[in-house]
């Protein structure tokens, strides 16, 4: 196996247990919300807006919406993992502050980007204060997770 196979791997496995990490957190803080801020975790409402794009969103039950979240939520980070695994080892800073960067651009990109974007999730003027909270401290954690978890992975060689 390559350097960076072992490294999208490692990467890849960091970022499925880093999503666990991480939606702990999200629905911590989530039910520390007001209740009127307290709707679905965006992972749900984003499968639930893609089912319905592509046409099949009315057909699944709420088991099948549930799964199809689970999935697909940490099917992304660990996609995103592997990414991080890649380019780990070219970053200036150590693995805590490095997944933590990391994981600031994921929510970055995703949540000021390309979900609103493409329609999938709300516009983040239309998002209170307290789910962006949610969403940063929560991407936070899968970083420093990611970070750690990939490093511990490969070992302490980076260069």
């Amino acid at each position: 196996m390559s350097r960076a196979d072992r490294d999208g791997c490692a990467g890849a496995a960091a970022g499925f247990v880093a999503t666990a990490t991480m939606t702990v957190v999200m629905e911590g803080v989530r039910r520390l919300l007001p209740r009127h801020q307290q709707d679905p975790l965006p992972p749900r409402q984003i499968t639930t807006r893609a089912a319905h794009a592509a046409g099949v969103g009315h057909a699944l039950t709420e088991g099948e919406k549930e799964g199809a979240t689970a999935a697909t939520h940490f099917a992304f980070g660990a996609a995103a993992g592997a990414v991080y695994g890649l380019a780990a080892r070219h970053l200036p800073l150590g693995p805590a502050a490095g997944g933590v960067g990391f994981g600031l651009a994921v929510w970055a990109g995703s949540y000021l980007g390309w979900l609103p974007a493409t329609g999938l999730y709300k516009h983040p003027a239309d998002e209170p204060a307290g789910r962006h909270a949610d969403m940063i401290l929560s991407h936070v954690v899968w970083g420093v997770t990611l970070g750690l978890l990939t490093t511990a992975l490969v070992g302490r060689d980076r260069g």
